[in-house]
């Protein structure tokens, strides 16, 4: 069995993620979007989608990049 590196569980059926080059061990994708996910730069949530970039700074969406002096980007035409 694999630990968790986020919550610590020993469990048979982790699973690894390969990302910026470093293999991380979960045992759940709440895990690993907890450890692994990038937080919108205005209000600090997880972003699970595709979410927009602006300044260099990833937003969950246009409303946070909005509410941060971003301007010029929609959710949707």
């Amino acid at each position: 069995m694999a630990v968790c590196e986020n919550c610590g569980n020993d469990y048979d059926k982790t699973f690894q993620i390969t990302f910026q080059g470093k293999t991380h061990t979960f045992d759940s994708f709440e895990c690993a979007i907890h450890t692994l996910a990038p937080e919108c730069a205005h209000c600090g949530c997880k972003i699970i989608g595709h979410g927009v970039e602006a300044e260099e700074k990833i937003f969950c969406g246009a409303h946070c990049a909005k509410k941060s002096g971003v301007q010029g980007l929609k959710d949707r035409n």
